[in-house]
């Protein structure tokens, strides 16, 4: 008989060991169990800071050229803006406004007088800002006995804010989806169109909300004379021009606010991103007979101008009120344009058109922009959309022209790759 033999399990392969995981991913994988996923962030998780340059959680250096978008307007980590910020801490950090604190007095003494807008309230963002805008007008002509004049009269593609009623004044009805319906009292038109605009206007126009460059917008900047003629539309007709500085304010453009380059006088404007370096903090200065009609009781904020936010506010304002800063911020911008155009020149299949004014800067492509951010990013590059097609650049006014071109040389070879 033949000998049975017991039958052998076959052998087991060895597990494959996995790749050790990254400190970006870990710190991604708890940011999407925790966080409201309403942010399309890029995959990175940013721990350091200095200047134009940025370091991930697995120690990656990337040239920043978005500055916050538009944000960190004397780059990450300035000295001067830390030591302002650790003395106040170590001072004094909160006390409301229901007190008077000497940072904040200093700060609107400063846009005060920089301005030309002799009254300032302070807030924390720029959508907060535009709400005090907002509210201004309507407040202004209930004041005036005309309550029937509430309306705002907006612009298609602008951007002011993601709360209901700036997202409703907001031109670009992608961001207004699934929040309907939405507050009435705003009119959309097409931006620059002074025709639209004078046809728009009407017996419930209360005024127009403007920006000098539409930056979510694309990067547009208005039409040479348009705010000028803005201007004199609101004095015929009665209306307060309300203008929203939010990325233009505070020597983005080269000028400390983007309605100087027209010569006029806005009867509002809000302000936020550069103001604070990267704070949170926003401001909306009007003029005086416009912040009559704003007395004790009408409109505040817990931690609007806190005393450590106004602190760092008031180092950004010193330093960017410099008329040479102005002029590095103005010809930084040049010199990107004239770069960028060359670009333009050996890829015109590729980039459409080169847009902008001093640090407020637009690449439109021919493509989608978002395949083109992710690849800068691999490269070592961090900028972002402004439009479905537009690469934007807001870098620090710290950025030098070596970082520009560095940044344009990282696009240049991730559009035309071997």
């Amino acid at each position: 008989m033949p000998t049975s033999t017991t039958p052998t399990s076959p052998t087991k392969p060895e597990p494959t060991p996995s790749a050790p995981r990254s400190q970006n991913e870990l710190w991604m994988e708890k940011a999407k169990a925790h966080l409201l996923q309403n942010y399309k962030q890029q995959p990175i998780v940013l721990v350091r800071g200095k200047g134009s340059r940025v370091w991930d959680a697995d120690g990656r250096e990337y040239l920043d050229l978005l500055g916050g978008i538009a944000t960190c307007a004397l780059g990450h980590c300035h000295p001067e803006v830390v030591a302002a910020v650790k003395a106040q801490v170590d001072t004094l950090w909160h006390v409301s406004n229901v007190f008077y604190s000497e940072p904040q007095i200093e700060l609107a003494a400063q846009l005060t007088a920089l301005s030309g807008l002799p009254r300032a309230f302070f807030c924390n963002s720029g959508a907060e800002a535009n709400e005090a805008l907002l509210k201004l007008a309507r407040k202004v002509m209930k004041d005036r006995g005309t309550p029937e004049r509430f309306e705002i009269i907006t612009f298609e593609n602008s951007f002011h804010g993601r709360t209901l009623a700036t997202v409703t004044a907001t031109g670009q009805p992608k961001y207004q989806k699934g929040f309907e319906p939405l507050p009435a009292g705003f009119v959309h038109v097409p931006y620059g169109d002074l025709e639209a605009v004078r046809k728009a206007v009407g017996p419930s126009t209360a005024a127009i909300l403007v920006e000098p460059i539409q930056g979510e917008g694309g990067v547009r900047v208005a039409p040479q004379g348009f705010l000028k003629a803005l201007r004199e539309l609101c004095d015929e007709h009665g209306l307060l021009l309300l203008v929203d500085e939010v990325q233009t304010g505070m020597g983005r453009t080269g000028k400390l606010f983007g309605f100087q380059h027209e010569g006029i006088q806005p009867d509002g404007i809000s302000l936020a991103k550069s103001l604070g370096n990267g704070l949170p903090i926003g401001a909306m200065l009007c003029s005086e007979a416009a912040g009559k009609s704003l007395p004790s009781g009408t409109h505040g904020s817990t931690f609007g101008g806190n005393l450590v936010t106004a602190a760092a506010a008031n180092v950004v304002v010193r330093y960017v009120r410099d008329p040479q800063m102005l002029r590095e911020i103005q010809e930084k911008g040049e010199h990107f344009i004239a770069r960028a155009r060359e670009l333009q020149a050996r890829l015109p299949t590729l980039i459409k058109d080169v847009r902008g004014r001093g640090l407020l800067l637009g690449i439109e492509l021919q493509q989608e922009a978002a395949p083109v951010i992710a690849r800068c990013r691999e490269q070592g590059l961090l900028v972002n959309t402004a439009g479905e097609k537009t690469v934007r650049f807001a870098p620090a006014y710290t950025v030098t022209r070596e970082e520009l071109e560095e940044g344009l040389r990282i696009l240049e070879r991730v559009l035309t790759p071997v």
